[in-house]
């Protein structure tokens, strides 16, 4: 394994959603046809403006949790994930820092194989209705990468969307997989990785 360069030990970090699994809320709107659950950070960049646009369609809908994790029990990982996953963890260590939920990922992770995942959790009442979300920590994936750099870690991460450039920034490498173009219009310094394989060169460098 790569762990070391000079005195300090390399680490990925990465997101979940876009870049290893398909995005959980899409995939609700698709199988209960609400349009409002299509949006994600892609379109709305400030997470609590999105989480309480969500969580006001669900409770006017009268969705609970069971019809989510009906959903995403149907969910794979995207083609080429799970084999990906692995690879990175055969070189160096793989933390995925999330904003999904504790409730939601389990399955994901099953499916991925256990990798480490840092993400938030949600308020569910004696009905299964979801009341309200708790974030971890404000801006945790940034956090999350500054505290692995305190460590004398170097970090590599690599997501799809606007609440991933705050950690793409902050790690001595990094890149976007996948991100929409407007993304890319609005960050055109940071490197691009089309597919698992670019994704694959770009980390490979990194661990030289």
């Amino acid at each position: 394994m790569n762990f070391k360069k000079g005195n300090k030990m390399k680490i990925i970090c990465s997101d979940l959603e876009g870049v290893f699994v398909p995005e959980i809320w899409i995939n609700v709107a698709k199988k209960t046809g609400i349009e409002g659950l299509k949006l994600t950070t892609r379109d709305i960049s400030d997470y609590d403006k999105l989480m309480s646009h969500r969580l006001e369609i669900l409770d006017k809908e009268g969705l609970s949790l069971k019809d989510i994790e009906e959903v995403i029990s149907s969910i794979d990982p995207l083609p080429g994930a799970k084999e990906t996953i692995d690879w990175i963890r055969e070189q160096t260590q793989l933390i995925i820092l999330s904003d999904t939920f504790e409730e939601f990922a389990k399955p994901l992770m099953k499916k991925l194989g256990w990798p480490v995942l840092l993400c938030h959790s949600l308020e569910i009442d004696e009905n299964k209705k979801i009341k309200n979300y708790h974030l971890r920590l404000n801006d945790a994936k940034t956090k999350a990468v500054n505290a692995f750099k305190k460590l004398n870690y170097e970090v590599f991460s690599f997501g799809d969307s606007y609440n991933d450039t705050g950690m793409i920034k902050a790690s001595d490498a990094s890149c976007f997989f996948c991100p929409p173009a407007k993304v890319t219009d609005d960050f055109p310094e940071i490197p691009v990785a089309l597919n698992y394989n670019d994704l694959k060169k770009y980390i490979s460098d990194f661990l030289k």
